[in-house]
This record gives C-alpha cells, structure tokens and sequence, in this order.
C-alpha cells in the first residue's frame, strides 16, 4: 500500500508505478453511498478486494452478490463467468473492467 494520494493538478501528468500497487482512477473508484445497485454492488466489493488485498474478508459478500446477479440478469451469464474466472485467479483489476461494462449496461437499460 502506498499510504498516500497522488492529486492531479489539472494538467496531464504521467507517473511510472514500479511493483504491485493496487492503483484506481477516482473516476474508477465506487464508494459504499454511490453502490446502489446490484452491478455497482459487485463492484465495490471487488474493488475492496483489490484495494485492501484482502479476498477472503469479502469472499462471502461476492459469492452472495454473485449469486443474486445470476437470478436477476439471466442475460448477463457470460459476463459474470468472466468476472467470476478473474477473480478466481486473483486478477481483481481485469474484473473491475467487466463489472465496469456490465454497470454502463445496467445503467442503459435503466434509461431505456
């Protein structure tokens, strides 16, 4: 854990990370207030997995979540395998980008 921020002054900045952080963009971030549905939920489960490095503190809450998000989006069944194979082999950050296609679906069938 690197225990500090980077804050971005507004300009384009480039910064070269050497070894494993685990690193979010603010705007890849979800908080506990803003997962306020069932993807976004997945979500910041996962991004806590990632984050604090810390997979069986959130295992019971990800399988639960993962359950309910088969009963509740049949259609999503590949995608979920696909979060569900990341996570299984510890690639947290390639999940949060599937998680992070299936939340712009469920936002526009929430639209439509």
């Amino acid at each position: 854990m690197l225990g500090l921020d980077l804050i971005n002054s507004g300009t384009r900045t480039s910064f070269a990370i050497d070894g494993e952080a685990p690193i979010l963009r603010e705007r890849d971030t979800v908080t506990a207030e803003t997962a306020n549905t069932p993807v976004k939920r997945l979500y910041f489960c996962v991004q806590m997995m990632y984050l604090k490095n810390d997979d069986p503190r959130y295992r019971t809450q990800y399988l639960g979540l993962i359950r309910d998000l088969r009963a509740g989006l049949p259609g999503a069944g590949e995608q979920i395998d696909a979060v569900n194979t990341h996570v299984a082999s510890g690639a947290l950050y390639k999940a949060l980008k599937e998680i992070g296609h299936m939340m712009k679906r469920e936002q526009e069938l929430q639209a439509a």
